[in-house]
């Protein structure tokens, strides 16, 4: 069967690179907009005087962690789908497509019945309190029913992109976006359904997105498809997937660890001021960062596909041209933040006290942002050719043997005790981006001979 992907393999790298990154980053942009927007639905929800907000924020980490899951699954199976259309291994890459699939659903009923279950339990541990635990029970006990949405929106725009159709996977993001935004004001205030209409608004939305995506997987213009036949779960063709999953999984279930340890610590020793900054650099972090996950997302087919296809020059030249990339921008975007970091502090806060005790600590804070570039290339890169023993090993050590120790190590060790709390992710990235780039320079080396033999 003649390929309508083949391209990945033909056209100049620059040309693909930009092609595929672009619509990324814009999907990411719009997805992050749009929980921005909820946000100030849900706080000016009358007569809750910022408890609202309050208890649907404390659902954040629940609903990472459930992001985590389709990650764990999609982060895996579209890399090894699309090594496999590289190397013409059609009927594997449809096999692994269909399982998938089938396997994000299988994840989304257990999750919705632990969340129906267990719901209060876990927003107490995650920071309710009994002034906000009936707002955030309310909107996850609605989330959680379209959780299947959610899962399948993630997991299954994947392998959208993975086959080059980035600007398709923009347009499901993009739908559910508009749809989200529309709804919550006729949902919330129109209706007076409070944060359960917010709920429900997101997860009708990620429904549209779901069925706009699960058309364009089972319909014609698409490389590989959903199909029945291929449904059956095999081990061989999961296993490795899955096991490739496991990094991208870590980084993202580990964030709502982290989160809860920065805060617990801030609290300690700078009280509700250094927490509430800590929400701020968080903020602009994950900002920040998203163009340079974009570029790495607008890369991985490119990379794949090649390395499936034992074209070693191409997937040289690929990742050459996004740690340039990446590069470029985490120094430009580092130097704006050391030049101008109250202009940073303003967007998310008027206050003035927060905006002079944030717009010392963001420079700490980010400090290492400049070469995080590397990190987000070789990472993205150690997936895209399947590497699943190298991403585990990056991931494990920047978020567990590094960053989580040194929250309570390092304050210990300074005057500052909450300076010392901020001080653990620049600390943290510089060791990890070494070790993450000399593991890569082994490993690519390592790979590329393989595929030139």
């Amino acid at each position: 069967m003649e390929q309508k992907n083949e391209f990945l393999g033909t056209e100049p790298i620059g040309k693909l690179l930009l092609k595929l990154s672009v619509p990324a980053i814009t999907a990411q942009l719009i997805n992050l907009l749009y929980n921005l927007v909820d946000r100030i639905y849900i706080g000016h929800i009358p007569n809750t005087e910022g408890l609202a907000l309050t208890g649907v924020g404390v659902c954040l980490p629940i609903i990472m962690i459930i992001s985590a899951f389709s990650a764990f699954i999609s982060s895996g199976s579209a890399p090894r789908a699309s090594i496999a259309m590289g190397a013409e291994r059609h009927d594997e890459a449809e096999k692994i497509l269909s399982q998938s699939f089938l396997m994000q659903i299988l994840v989304s009923f257990v999750l919705t019945i632990g969340l129906l279950l267990f719901n209060r339990p876990l927003l107490l541990v995650f920071g309710a309190s009994e002034n906000t635990i009936g707002y955030a029970c309310e909107y996850m006990s609605v989330y959680a029913i379209g959780t299947v949405f959610v899962q399948l929106t993630l997991g299954m725009n994947a392998f959208v992109t993975a086959q080059g159709f980035a600007k398709m996977g923009m347009l499901s993001v993009v739908v559910g976006a508009v749809s989200n935004i529309i709804l919550d004001p006729i949902l919330i205030y129109g209706l007076h359904m409070g944060v359960r209409g917010a709920a429900l608004a997101t997860i009708i939305s990620q429904a549209i997105s779901t069925i706009v995506i699960i058309r364009f997987l089972t319909g014609k213009k698409t490389v590989i498809r959903i199909k029945k036949c291929y449904m059956k779960p095999e081990m061989k063709i999961m296993l490795p997937c899955i096991t490739l999953g496991i990094a991208p999984f870590i980084m993202q279930a580990s964030e709502s660890v982290i989160i809860i340890c920065f805060n617990s610590s801030l609290l300690k020793y700078g009280g509700d001021i250094a927490v509430g900054a800590m929400t701020i650099l968080s903020s602009v972090m994950q900002f920040s960062t998203l163009p340079i996950q974009g570029l790495g997302q607008g890369a991985q087919p490119i990379s794949s596909y090649n390395y499936g296809a034992k074209n070693a020059e191409r997937v040289k030249k690929t990742f050459k041209l996004l740690l340039i990339s990446t590069l470029a921008y985490s120094v430009s975007i580092w130097g704006l933040v050391m030049l101008f970091p109250r202009v940073f502090v303003r967007i998310f806060s008027p206050d003035a006290s927060l905006i002079e005790y944030t717009s010392h600590v963001l420079r700490i804070y980010c400090a290492a942002m400049g070469i995080f570039g590397a990190q987000i290339a070789c990472q993205m890169t150690f997936n895209a050719l399947g590497n699943a023993k190298a991403s585990i090993m990056v991931a494990v050590m920047r978020k567990f043997i590094l960053l989580l120790p040194l929250i309570y190590i390092i304050p210990h060790f300074v005057s500052n005790q909450a300076i010392g709390v901020y001080l653990a992710e620049p600390i943290a990235d510089v060791i990890a981006v070494l070790f993450t780039v000399i593991l890569f320079s082994f490993q690519f080396r390592k790979a590329m001979k393989q595929i030139e033999k």
